[in-house]
């Protein structure tokens, strides 16, 4: 009988990424999040997210955040 991984693959991560924007708000600053940078580029790939630079740092936010 197969194990089930119990290692999350990029596409879960990427839906918790995604979920962790929603809960703050839509942004949050790139230093403060805990994802690796392939799943940032994966988003940012996929125009999920977007990576704004206001000056005082870097941001990652929702595409559809208004």
């Amino acid at each position: 009988m197969p194990r089930k991984s119990t290692h999350l693959t990029h596409t879960d991560n990427s839906s918790l990424c995604i979920q962790y924007l929603r809960r703050s708000g839509g942004s949050a600053r790139l230093c403060h999040i805990n994802f690796s940078l392939s799943v940032i580029q994966m988003l940012v790939n996929q125009r999920k997210v977007k990576i704004k630079n206001t000056g005082a740092g870097f941001f990652i936010e929702l595409e559809d955040a208004k």
